[in-house]
């Protein structure tokens, strides 16, 4: 994974803990570290950081209730 990607993936975590106060920290981490390693292999990999956010907070609303 380049460099890029992790700091959008670490953004990503952190806008996601504030939209989701609800929910530990550590579950939004856990729930994006899983849908990112779901890409593990991807060749192109400009769009994953959003494909990974839809299915975060799709999962993460679920889990709300």
């Amino acid at each position: 994974m380049e460099s890029n990607e992790r700091a959008v993936i670490t953004q990503l975590v952190d806008r996601l803990r504030a939209s989701y106060p609800d929910v530990s920290p550590e579950t939004v981490t856990m729930v994006v570290e899983h849908q990112h390693a779901e890409f593990d292999g991807s060749r192109v990999r400009d769009f994953i950081p959003l494909f990974v956010e839809r299915r975060a907070r799709r999962e993460l609303a679920t889990a709300r209730g």
